[in-house]
């Protein structure tokens, strides 16, 4: 079958027949079937899939299919799906069956989207590089004895194969971003509150913002205008009306660029990912935009602030998960009290379990005020002086990681090592602004880099634009 790369290609190819719905669909299941050994999916509806692909087919005939009709799309294990199985790949949440369908979810369904199959990650999405599930890793298709970033790898490696055109995940602290740059695809993370949280399984719920993973930016933009809006089920998501971000995807002004100098310049960046960056940024100053460093002296303060606030959140919406209700318990219990202990101790992971350990540390009375309303402060003060930069210029321009996609098991006994992964992600999580992931080459490896831009926040329209826009020109550079 021909290679898509969009869906805008696709549903060109509905309309006059020469593929159809049932023709991709098998298409996918051929792919996944063939890439197993990447682990990226934890269960494929195969029937499912083709069923409802005949059923869009005939929608197309018929002139009444949705606006996603000829998507094919994957779905993080942290988003419920109604009757289907949900555990934020982990072993406490074996066996568990969504009762009901999250909003994101349920809004791709209802414009024709057709969904694949549900996606390995990081257990509760807690990871930097998907190797902290309960069913194994998953592998990097560009090397696959390398990591695809987390937590979202299985989402972003699904898309990085061909496995499906489209995957919906979680970004946190960059576990749509990050991934997305370690597999040399778009990563998209919203504002938050841009996108219903309703039906995601919660890590950090000041922090969590599902986003998208797609080959291009115009397919983000067509997902984040169907799945974004107002949500009675979540009174947390912004009442904004969303725009037709696909119809305003052309830049049409020179641009002021600021990118933080502390970045660029900082210890545990790789030589190839500073030289790509700055490559960038060269060229944009070519091309007329203004390009200037600035300096973020709270930046070595953002990963700490966000360690701190996302564990002792974890540690709160993680108490549920007791093997009281649903899931796994232990068959080792003596008494209520070793039922609560045995079942969390066995079922959860160890970064599931250390950043639990964590968190109730920070919010514990003799170290609540010391930890955690400190650190409430210092992301007041983090969100205010991003947003002052970002009122005197466009958008922020930084690499995406630090590193390209590093080996499996090389960080996986230095916890700290593995939470620089983060460092330059994190930000856009601790002040709620909207920030997207392009590719930006590679290293001498063959392996992806990542080029990051923010935007304040609800200026997704002109984020995707301007993401659009780089990729244009690298492309016509490359060309």
């Amino acid at each position: 079958m021909k290679a898509y790369h969009s869906l805008s290609q696709i549903q060109a190819d509905l309309q006059t027949g020469s593929v159809n719905c049932r023709q991709l669909v098998e298409h996918y299941l051929f792919v996944i079937g063939a890439n197993t050994h990447l682990n990226a999916f934890l269960a494929v509806y195969d029937q499912e899939a083709l069923r409802r692909a005949d059923e869009i087919d005939r929608k197309v005939a018929q002139g009444t299919q949705g606006k996603l009709a000829g998507l094919v799309v994957g779905i993080k294990d942290v988003l419920c799906y109604r009757d289907h199985g949900a555990q934020a790949s982990s072993r406490i949440l074996r066996g568990f069956i969504s009762q009901f369908t999250g909003t994101a979810v349920q809004r791709l369904l209802d414009a024709d989207a057709i969904i694949i199959g549900r996606q390995n990650c990081d257990e509760f999405a807690m990871g930097s590089s998907n190797e902290n599930s309960a069913f194994g890793p998953v592998f990097n298709a560009a090397d696959p004895a390398r990591v695809p970033g987390g937590s979202s790898g299985g989402s972003a490696v699904a898309v990085q194969a061909g496995m499906c055109l489209a995957s919906l995940g979680s970004d946190t602290g960059g576990s749509v971003r990050q991934p997305a740059a370690l597999c040399g695809i778009v990563g998209l993370k919203p504002t938050y509150s841009r996108i219903s949280r309703y039906g995601l399984i919660a890590y950090a719920s000041s922090f969590d913002t599902i986003g998208t993973l797609t080959r291009n930016v115009e397919d983000a933009a067509r997902l984040l205008e169907v799945i974004a809006g107002e949500d009675e089920y979540d009174s947390t998501v912004s009442k904004r009306a969303v725009p037709a971000y696909s119809q305003h995807l052309s830049l049409d002004r020179k641009l002021k660029l600021a990118y933080i100098r502390e970045t660029v310049e900082s210890k545990v960046i790789d030589p190839e990912v500073r030289q790509r960056t700055f490559a960038t940024l060269d060229f944009l100053r070519g091309e007329g935009h203004a390009v200037e460093a600035v300096d973020f002296p709270l930046l070595e303060h953002i990963l700490p602030t966000y360690y701190i606030l996302t564990t002792a959140e974890a540690s709160s919406n993680l108490a549920r998960f007791d093997g009281v209700k649903y899931g796994y318990r232990s068959v080792h219990a003596q008494d209520l009290e070793s039922m609560y202990k045995k079942t969390r101790t066995e079922a959860f992971g160890e970064e599931v379990k250390r950043r639990i350990i964590l968190g109730t540390f920070v919010l514990s009375a003799d170290y609540y005020d010391a930890y955690y309303t400190k650190a409430q402060k210092v992301r007041r003060i983090i969100k205010e002086k991003t947003d002052e930069i970002l009122s005197e210029y466009d958008f922020l321009v930084l690499p995406t990681t630090p590193t390209t996609a590093f080996r499996i098991g090389e960080r996986s006994d230095d916890p700290l090592q593995m939470y620089l992964a983060d460092v330059f992600s994190v930000q856009a999580n601790v002040v709620g602004i909207p920030a997207i992931s392009v590719p930006n080459g590679s290293d001498a490896r063959g392996l992806p880099i990542g080029l990051q831009i923010m935007a304040s926040n609800f200026r997704e329209a002109e984020l995707m634009a301007f993401a659009a826009y780089v990729l244009q020109k690298q492309a016509a550079v490359e060309a």
